[in-house]
């Protein structure tokens, strides 16, 4: 039996090869390339033979095996405006190639067709979009963009730039990383599309969660329509309370708001500090789910 891969740690490995190869200043990762070089010197028996454009209808991406296994396609929808969702759709899919390939023979990735796995201890589209991250964005290199620098969405689209990606992928990498309370959040017509915690904001009970209800964004919101300029990023201090009734009144909460370019929605980037841990559950009592991944794994992509 097969072990189990790490996303991260399998991205981390190639990283680490392509920093010998060519020099820490490297970026943007020429992904294509790179899935098919790595394939054939790694998995002569079975590689990655070909990356190519076409226009899918309802998907993203795929790979798929011949009859005989010996080969493997990636194949991006070239229909698709944004370079960096190409580059973070192909990087996608070279990680179920590399984690998941000894599983099944064809992985369709989009709106209506995406393979989730069990979905409880497991979840393959996570897993890929974990090893596109890290593969596209090493944290160490991330890390020396951002330190010491106060966010913004000009250093995010800095990062974004630099790494070929999407503001949005971006931006969902400095939450990881981000030392207090952050939470990002997608929005249109004025109702959450998804939202991500990072691990201190989830522990204090600050996420959203929209497994049976539409969630609205607050009427005092940025992105909320009354409120959204036309002018680039805009940001405002205001109440946590605002966004998270059970915090206390005191706690003060920063606001950044910012179209995502070429998707139409916008992106909200809310900033606290520290808080107690609080046990995160709904009120009727369900497990807790973060509406970032439940997104996923409906099938869309924000960050492609």
């Amino acid at each position: 039996m097969t072990d189990r891969k790490q996303p991260m740690a399998e991205a981390n490995r190639i990283s680490s090869m392509l920093n010998m190869v060519l020099g820490a200043n490297r970026f943007p990762v020429k992904v294509d390339e790179v899935a098919l070089e790595y394939s054939r010197q790694c998995f002569a028996d079975s590689p990655v033979d070909k990356v190519h454009g076409e226009d899918l209808d309802g998907m993203e991406g795929m790979l798929a095996t011949n009859k005989t296994r010996s080969k493997w396609l990636i194949v991006y929808n070239s229909s698709v405006r944004s370079e960096g969702r190409k580059r973070f759709t192909i990087a996608h899919e070279f990680g179920h190639y590399i984690l998941h390939r000894h599983g099944q023979d064809r992985f369709q990735c989009g709106d209506d067709d995406i393979e989730t796995g069990d979905g409880n201890d497991r979840d393959i589209e996570t897993e890929a979009d974990k090893f596109a991250s890290t593969l596209l964005m090493p944290l160490d290199d991330f890390r020396k963009q951002v330190d010491g620098q106060p966010v913004s969405f000009d250093l995010l689209g800095h990062c974004a730039e630099r790494y070929g990606v999407s503001l949005t992928a971006a931006a969902l990498r400095w939450t990881e990383i981000a030392e207090k309370r952050a939470v990002l959040v997608a929005s249109r017509d004025d109702h959450l599309l998804w939202s991500k915690s990072n691990q201190a904001a989830f522990k204090s009970g600050a996420y959203f969660a929209t497994r049976k209800n539409t969630i609205e964004l607050p009427q005092d919101a940025l992105a909320h329509s009354n409120n959204l300029l036309d002018v680039g990023a805009q940001t405002q201090s205001t109440r946590a309370q605002t966004w998270f009734p059970r915090e206390p009144a005191s706690m003060p909460l920063t606001e950044m708001t910012r179209v995502a370019g070429q998707y139409d929605y916008s992106l909200t980037l809310l900033l606290m500090p520290d808080a107690e841990w609080q046990r995160p559950q709904h009120d009727d009592g369900e497990p807790e789910e973060d509406t970032f991944d439940r997104f996923i794994r409906n099938g869309q992509h924000p960050v492609r």
